[in-house]
């Protein structure tokens, strides 16, 4: 059985193999050009932003200082990277579902159901990642609400742990399943029947992205991977609904 782990080892070499690294420069280019803006806006405003948090600390939680800055502060990192994993996505998209079309023919044999042209497949994976957007934004303002709430947001942290890793599933196994004409609504239901596969990937994708500038080069491994998970586990499931 494919676990989470094994799946980004084999798609990581799968993605940097003759033939397909050629696939993986654009993203990375891209997400390098992210990664220096978010950071450099990030050293900028991150003291500021820390400060106007614990500003907002009431005082019949100060003896909780101890605890709630470190909390804060790993809050803040979550939802940092969080939105330059969004942002990455977006620009990205394109290559990475030409990506995960090629590395399924080179894993399996046969082509996605949908194998469509890069052109074609920038423009509907585009389009794709407006709908993720649509989904994860509210929820993610909701949640970001909370970790705002004196006393509830100690569990922000938790709550951005779990979401995130939820998030990072539906990013990257969507390429493969949209290749295939797995409807957006549908690819959720099957990511939840298999929910323990969803999240264990969705969380080591998210520890990926958390390694300084590895994580350009490793982001192409986990299309890759997320390629070999839907092959495995989330293929065979029955569609529930129509496309």
């Amino acid at each position: 059985m494919l676990d989470a782990v094994t799946a980004l080892t084999r798609g990581t070499r799968l993605a940097y193999s003759p033939g397909l690294r050629r696939y993986v420069f654009a993203p990375i280019v891209v997400n390098l050009l992210v990664y220096i803006v978010v950071l450099r806006v990030v050293l900028a405003n991150f003291g500021g932003w820390l400060e106007g948090w614990m500003a907002l600390v009431p005082e019949w939680l100060a003896w909780l200082e101890w605890l709630i800055w470190p909390l804060f502060v790993i809050s803040l990192v979550i939802i940092v990277f969080f939105t330059f994993t969004l942002v990455t996505h977006l620009i990205a998209a394109p290559f990475y579902g030409f990506l995960a079309a090629r590395v399924e023919v080179a894993a399996t044999g046969r082509p996605p159901l949908d194998d469509r042209g890069f052109m074609k497949t920038a423009v509907d994976a585009l389009g794709r990642e407006l709908v993720k957007l649509a989904y994860i934004a509210p929820r993610a303002l909701l949640l970001l609400v909370v970790s705002w709430i004196p006393g509830l947001n100690l569990l922000a942290p938790l709550l951005w742990a779990l979401f995130s890793a939820w998030v990072m599933a539906i990013a990257y196994l969507d390429y493969p399943m949209d290749n295939n004409k797995v409807s957006f609504a549908d690819m959720r239901r099957r990511l939840r029947a298999r929910w323990w596969q969803s999240l264990t990937f969705g969380g080591c994708v998210t520890l990926v992205t958390w390694i300084p500038l590895a994580n350009l080069f490793l982001l192409p491994g986990a299309v890759s991977a997320a390629v070999l998970m839907w092959n495995q586990h989330y293929r065979e499931l029955a569609v529930s609904a129509p496309r």
